[in-house]
């Protein structure tokens, strides 16, 4: 039959009926669909017009025809009813088409999808008629009437298919940059064409944030987030109503006791009730996509039977490879929007799951934070919601995979019948030790996951404490410490390449066992069973078909338990208790003029420290309250309680008006100096200056290199202590609301700025004058003008009353007060006396501190030739703006590379594996692919075999042979998945030890520069990726790259004219992929950096969370956050596009393969064997999948091999001067006295600042106690430094006992000298690690060193004793205890030079004394220098200098300075020590 044809009949019914069920089918669903979603409203356009007027025409050509038909019955001509009903149906839809043309412009609709593919079916059947009516016309049968109207008809949907190809103009208000993607056609939606631009863009030049799109507003943070927690909230009311179980601990067995189950809060529903409805879409596509892949071998089967057919016409052949083309393309096109709708999703998830942590982390109470470090949380942010992210490509399998596996098996049945059994029994008994596998991993991810959390923890606070670290030269011992953790994560890592080895086996092989068992058992069961090319090839197809769900199935598990482990950790931060927003009750009160009243309170706080504070007490409006106390006696928990941070347990706390809060350690913000002042509050040009002035900013603003719009970096560390307090006071006064807290911000500032401060803006003349405010302080002089004092006393209150009320009373109070203030000092005067105290009553011990004012060591980061006296407060205008640099950054944000990652990136790679290594798993690979080849290619021999009396000869070679190449591939997969494991593990060890020891080795300038999430990002994100990635994706890639390989010599070895097509196809193959690779990476670097500030912003906000609550503004806090995260996803959402673009032009490239080679085997089908055809097409089948693979694995390798290179980045950063240097090293017991000399020494920050210190030429002899002194900014600490060669000198040199310090190694010299450093910093870890983190010494002298720190009876007071965990930083103990640590350590150290950093400005001044006393006495031999804010300290040292600019003005006794009259005795003046 050369002419195949429909009958009339059935043109005239089906062929016109199919497009109008289609759309009467989609109608109601898709009318709802745009009700429910309305978009805008499109204006009337032409195009808009024309449609229409297309519709209406068409529905004028079927009525005609009906007329005609009834014109006709009137002549007496009966036609079957058939035609009055076609045209009426056919009409009315036409109708409907218009009606839905005109509906979806209202409705905002720029380009309809079902509007596309109705009229693409009916031009597709009207072609088929138009055929049809082409071959009658010749036989010149012909109804002129009817050709008319039809081909009328025919151009007419043509034309209204071509018009809806064309999107509509966008809808009214639509916001800048969109996304292109919403005002795209539908066929540019479903090709992802609508990218094409971004990527010719970034093929050109590498892509900037600033061409990325706005994000679409479905995928906003603000959009996203509330719906989750909405649901969530309403999620735990219902649980919480039902019963209150217990939060189970965190790393725990998944498997919960089915009782317990119940009470629990679901995340997973409010998930699904969040994101269910549009994931949903994707249950459809994905579905649909399943059954068309069964097609190929189904047209294989076909194709086969047609070459095995020599009397087949001709146009079955090119029907069928036709067929093969349009199956392939139309599955590629489903598959994709099927990813692009999990991707989406899952980028939304995490878009909610950051938030929701976010959005917790600001209520949570303190004693849960306690419960989740830091480190730990950030991995909620980081790590679990990348969980769900790729769970959420995943999850589909679960159902999908068992239907693939059914519907493979009934095709293979109906192909091989019973004995696919032996087949499925393989399956059956692959699944068990799958499962083994998946559970094992599951608790080595477990274990792994809790030493990279321990890791990290560490890490933070290495980089948190690397000032003290390099001053007592300690990075050894915590680089051990490190690597230590690192060994059991290794450990773990190990087990799990071992079991992935295992696993990688069992699914390469499985389904090679499969077709041998199968076929096995099919040949041997019956003589009779023939193996031909159709069974053999077909079912060959079927298997590679159940390969993937076979091999997914483990993986889809092991997501799903690793969502599970992460869902569970999410659920247990998310049901943390909550901040009670009542415990305190804000507002007004009955009586108005008292503004806190508190009646009998406990508050506790978890941890060691438990807080009774029991008290009563009314403060009425606009008084001046002071809290005294002991170090430690509840005064800070007392402002806690007030703000209610803390655990209330009974009775109630008002607190009326709004309350700004000043914390006793201020925190900063990484943004401007204004920023951080103004603080998200309008701003008030005149209110701002006068703020500023008030809390002594002024000098310092001049200072800092671009004024108030300089940046300060993370906590602050561009800014002394004293500036920071101040600033975070600026910020408290700015706010300008109706009651302060102060915790003790004067303790950080020099004496005459505290009184500045006290008298502008606290005191009874300043700003405040007539708000509340509640000091907690330590300046006695303060007292007299308070309204009222509240003296503590372990949590209660002792006393409380005026200042006179107290002295008349006579108490504790009064007698401290008789102690110290002697007539001849008038302390109403408010000179600033300080006073020493020796209070033998147990019973109150007033703390008295007044401090001065301390520049932190790099604070001078400025020259200090600006440096004005604070005395001159200068009124220039706060924008002072050097020229030469308009906004100084100190801190360097994450770049992003572009351009390609270097080939020495992957040479690097290797030799980290080892070459040996490397080779051998490539050449492994290459036998593995050459014997899978060899197998399949014996198998289309085996099935050319010809047949004899009903069966084939040599069976059982034929099987033997198939057998044995099957088992050597095993072996070799087997070899080169451990090969590759184990090397990737060696490189993963050798990588981190290279990073650790190069961050160490890096200068403390590197630090200051470089922020710490950075440095945390790289330890853990890129780390983990070189752990666990790098390994798994290099198997990936150098499988697919054999397997295209592999296929493309087979095909060209059955049809060797296909050669003329590859080239072509590969050339375009190769320029897809580049275009694609470019643009992908940028994104990829792109959003890597962008994630940086997600976690620095969400680290700084943990850190100042009360003081955010304090002043109210979670609101924009929460804003912020949702912003970077939008920023993040911006460059997260064009990947995921460009990965589909990528995927479907690829695909493209595969499918014409494909049809190429069907194509070639039907045109030659005559001199082909069915084996080789069979061999061909059923490798070209895979062929697209293995494209897809490869490109996406070579893509996957370059963006993870990033990670290689930002970590190696590191090691090619400036180092400091070597630890030890051999030949140099100092004798053991050097130095012997101590004798320090500076000669024209000169220091300087970095080298484009100026000197701090400049031509410093002293001598101290051994054993002399020497006072530094000098007013903020004049380079105190810069001596220090330069001693400790944190930086080192700029000129001249310093000799200590004739060695030169610049000469020996760093080790050497910072193990010889100990500082007590200003700010104590503790690590986590043992209090013994702490004093002693490299065991030298015993206990017996631990315990010494600790009663002569006066800290004896508190160790010996805990449980653990010197087992004593420390917290993260050490905050469960107090500033002053921490103090008391520092000093113990120096005393274990016990070296011959000491130098003190203005150590005791955390204690009362009776510890102070006590300090002061054990130094006098346990370091009478060595040299002390002392760096001193509180004058009294030092004025029984021999010797004191006094610094000016970086220069040294007076030097010599305080006896004979005193006589000099000079900068010195001014000093003294202020502190009322002459």
């Amino acid at each position: 039959m050369k002419n195949p044809d429909f009958t009339k009949c059935f043109q005239n019914t089906v062929l016109f009926w199919v497009p109008c069920i289609y759309l009467w089918v989609c109608f109601p669903i898709y009318f709802l669909y745009l009700h429910q979603h309305d978009r805008g409203y499109i204006q009337m356009s032409h195009l808009n017009k024309a449609k229409t007027a297309l519709g209406l025409l068409l529905w004028i050509i079927c009525w005609a025809d009906l007329f005609y038909s009834f014109w006709e019955r009137s002549q007496n001509i009966f036609q079957p009813p058939i035609f009055f009903i076609s045209p009426t149906v056919l009409g009315i839809t036409m109708l409907l088409a218009t009606f839905l043309i005109q509906y979806e412009r209202m409705k905002g609709v720029q380009s309809s999808g079902v509007m596309l593919i109705f009229w693409f079916t009916a031009l597709l059947c009207a072609t088929i008629i138009f055929r049809s009516k082409i071959l009658h016309a010749l036989n010149l049968v012909i109804d002129v009437f009817r050709y008319v109207t039809f081909y009328s008809y025919f151009i007419l949907v043509l034309i209204q298919l071509i018009l809806s190809c064309f999107p509509e103009r966008p809808p009214l208000f639509s916001e800048t940059n969109p996304c292109p993607e919403s005002s795209a056609s539908f066929l540019s939606k479903i090709t992802f064409w609508w990218i094409t631009g971004l990527m010719i863009q970034g093929y050109r030049r590498p892509l900037e944030a600033k061409d990325l799109w706005s994000l679409n507003k479905d995928d906003m943070s603000e959009e996203i987030v509330p719906g989750l927690t909405t649901y969530w909230a309403k999620e735990c009311q219902i649980q919480s109503s039902n019963s209150n179980g217990e939060v189970a601990e965190e790393v725990e067995a998944l498997i919960i006791k089915p009782s317990q189950r119940t009470a629990e809060p679901s995340l997973f529903k409010v998930l699904y009730k969040t994101f269910g409805p549009y994931f949903l879409m994707s249950f459809l596509f994905k579905a649909s996509h399943d059954l068309m892949m069964f097609s190929g071998p189904e047209i294989l089967k076909l194709l086969i039977n047609f070459v095995n057919d020599k009397d087949a016409p001709d146009w079955q052949g090119y029907l069928y490879t036709g067929l093969l083309f349009a199956c392939a393309c139309l599955q590629t096109l489903i598959l994709h929007q099927y990813f692009h709708i999990c991707f989406v999703t899952g980028m939304r998830l995490k878009t909610a799951v950051v938030g929701a942590v976010y959005r917790k982390a600001l209520v949570i109470t303190n004693s849960a934070r306690k419960t989740s470090t830091v480190g730990e949380i950030v991995n909620l942010m980081s790590v679990d919601a990348q969980r769900f992210m790729d769970l959420a490509t995943y999850i589909n399998m679960i159902w999908s995979a068992p239907l693939q596996v059914i519907l493979a098996l009934y095709l293979l049945w109906q192909n091989l019948g019973p004995s696919v059994l032996a087949g499925v029994a393989v399956m059956i008994l692959l699944v068990p030790v799958n499962a083994v596998i998946a559970m094992k991993t599951k608790t080595y991810q477990v274990a792994h996951m809790k030493s990279k959390d321990n890791r990290i923890k560490l890490m933070n606070e290495i980089l948190n404490g690397i000032k003290v670290l390099k001053l007592y030269a300690w990075e050894l011992a915590f680089k051990e410490k490190v690597l230590g953790i690192r060994q059991e994560e290794l450990k773990v890592l190990k087990k799990s390449a071992y079991l992935a080895a295992v696993s990688t086996f069992t699914w390469v092989c499985a389904p090679f066992l499969v077709a041998l068992s199968t076929f096995a058992v099919y040949v041997l069961v019956d003589k009779n069973n023939v193996l031909d090319a159709q069974k053999a090839f077909v079912s060959l197809a079927l298997f590679n078909i159940l390969r993937f769900p076979l091999n997914i199935l483990p993986m889809v598990i092991s997501s799903i338990v690793q969502a599970s482990v992460s869902l569970k950790r999410l659920r247990l931060f998310l049901s943390h208790e909550e901040l009670e927003t009542n415990s305190v009750i804000r507002g007004s009160i009955k009586d108005s003029k008292c503004l806190f009243c508190i009646v009998f309170i406990c508050f506790y706080q978890a941890e060691l420290c438990v807080i009774y504070l029991s008290m009563n007490f009314t403060i009425p409006e606009g008084a001046l309250i002071a809290i005294v106390g002991q170090v430690g006696c509840g005064k800070s928990s007392l402002l806690s309680a007030l703000l209610g941070e803390m655990d209330k347990k009974e009775g109630y706390v008002a607190v009326k008006g709004t309350v700004a809060y000043v914390p006793q350690q201020a925190w900063i913000q990484n943004a401007t100096l204004k920023d951080n002042i103004i603080f998200g509050r309008e701003i008030k040009e005149s209110q701002y200056k006068r703020v500023v002035e008030a809390c002594a900013l002024l000098p310092d603003i001049e200072i800092l290199p671009t004024g108030d719009r300089t940046e300060i970096g993370e906590k602050g560390v561009n800014l002394s202590g004293g500036q920071k307090q101040r600033v975070s006071l600026a910020r408290a006064v700015y706010c300008d609301t109706d009651v302060y807290l102060f915790d003790d911000p004067l303790s950080a500032v020099d004496a005459h700025v505290g009184k500045h401060i006290f008298d502008k803006v606290i005191g009874p003349k300043g700003i405040l004058k007539n708000k509340t405010r509640v000091l907690v302080t330590h300046g006695v002089s303060y007292l007299p003008l308070m309204d009222t004092i509240i003296v503590m006393t372990d949590g209660k209150i002792s006393e409380m009353g005026s200042y006179q009320e107290l002295l008349k009373q006579d108490g504790a109070f009064a007698e401290f007060l008789r102690t110290y203030a002697n007539a001849d000092q008038e302390v109403e005067n408010l000179q600033i006396r300080v006073i020493e105290i020796h209070l033998p009553s147990k019973q109150l011990v007033l703390v008295i501190m007044v401090c001065f004012f301390r520049q932190l060591s790099n604070s001078s980061t400025y020259s200090g030739e600006t440096v004005k006296s604070l005395n001159q407060t200068s009124t220039t205008d706060l924008q002072k703006v050097p020229v030469e640099k308009n906004a100084w950054k100190l801190t360097e944000a994450d770049t992003a590379k572009t351009g390609r990652v270097k080939a020495a990136m992957y040479w690097e790679y290797m030799k980290a594996i080892g070459l040996f290594i490397s080779f051998l798993s490539i050449f492994l690979f290459i036998c593995n692919h050459v014997a899978s080849l060899a197998s399949n290619y014996w198998l289309s021999l085996w099935t050319d075999d010809p047949v004899i009396n009903g069966t084939q000869q040599h069976t059982n070679v034929r099987l033997g042979v198939y057998g044995a190449l099957g088992i050597s591939q095993g072996i070799a997969v087997f070899g080169y998945s451990m090969a590759v494991s184990i090397g990737g593990i060696f490189a993963s060890r050798l990588l981190h030890v290279d990073l650790l020891h190069n961050v160490l080795r890096s200068p403390m300038s590197f630090f200051e520069r470089t922020p710490s999430g950075n440095l945390v990002n790289r330890f853990s994100k890129e780390i983990d990726t070189i752990d666990s990635m790098i390994p798994q994706i290099i198997k990936m890639f150098m499988g697919s790259t054999f397997n295209v390989i592999g296929a493309c010599i087979i095909i060209l070895l059955a049809t060797p004219i296909v050669a003329i097509v590859i080239p072509p196809l590969g050339l375009a193959y190769f320029f897809v992929q580049r275009f694609y690779v470019a643009t992908s990476r940028q994104l990829k670097r792109l959003e890597s950096v962008s994630r940086s500030p997600v976690y620095s912003h969400f680290n700084e906000t943990l850190l100042g969370v009360s003081v955010i609550r304090a002043f109210e503004e979670q609101k924009r806090f929460i804003h912020q956050s949702d912003l970077k995260v939008d920023e993040n996803q911006k460059a997260y959402y064009p990947s995921i596009v460009a990965n589909r673009w990528l995927a479907v032009r690829l695909e493209c490239v595969g499918n014409c393969i494909v049809f190429f080679a069907a194509l070639f085997a039907v045109i030659a089908r005559k001199s082909l064997s069915p084996g080789l055809v069979g061999l061909s097409v059923s490798y070209s089948l895979q062929i697209t999948t293995y494209l897809n693979w490869l490109v996406r694995m070579s893509s996957e390798l370059e963006t993870n091999i990033v990670a290689v290179e930002r970590v190696k980045e590191y090691s090619e950063m400036e180092k400091e001067a070597p630890w030890s240097i051999e030949q140099t090293a100092p004798p053991n017991n050097w130095p012997p006295e101590g004798k320090v000399e500076f000669r024209g020494y000169g220091l300087r920050y970095r080298e484009d600042l100026d000197l701090v210190l400049k031509n410093i030429n002293v001598s101290i002899n051994g054993g002399e106690k020497v006072g530094i002194v000098g007013r903020t900014g004049a380079g105190k600490s810069s001596l220090t430094l330069g001693l400790f060669r944190i930086n080192e000198s700029a000129a001249g040199e310093i000799i200590i006992d004739g060695v030169n310090i610049a000469k020996i190694g760093l080790h050497d010299l910072r193990f010889k000298i100990t500082i007590i450093p200003q700010d104590p910093v503790l690590f986590s870890g043992s209090l013994r690690m702490n004093l002693d983190p490299f065991d030298k010494y015993s206990d017996e002298e631990v315990w010494t060193s600790l009663e002569l720190a006066h800290l004896k009876n508190f160790v010996s007071s805990l449980p653990d004793k010197l087992n004593h965990e420390c917290s993260e930083g050490g905050e469960n103990l107090s500033v002053g205890q921490r103090q008391l640590v520092c000093l113990a350590r120096a005393l274990l150290r016990k070296t011959k030079i000491l130098v003190l950093d203005e150590a005791t400005a955390a204690v009362d001044l009776e510890t102070d004394d006590l300090i002061q006393s054990t130094i006098r006495t346990q370091f009478e031999d060595c040299t002390v220098l002392t760096i001193a804010h509180r004058l009294n300290t030092i004025m029984d040292y021999e010797r004191i200098l006094v610094l000016d600019k970086g220069k040294i003005v007076e030097c010599d006794s305080p006896a004979n300075l005193l006589q000099k009259k000079g900068i010195f005795y001014s000093m003294a003046k202020d502190s009322g020590l002459a």
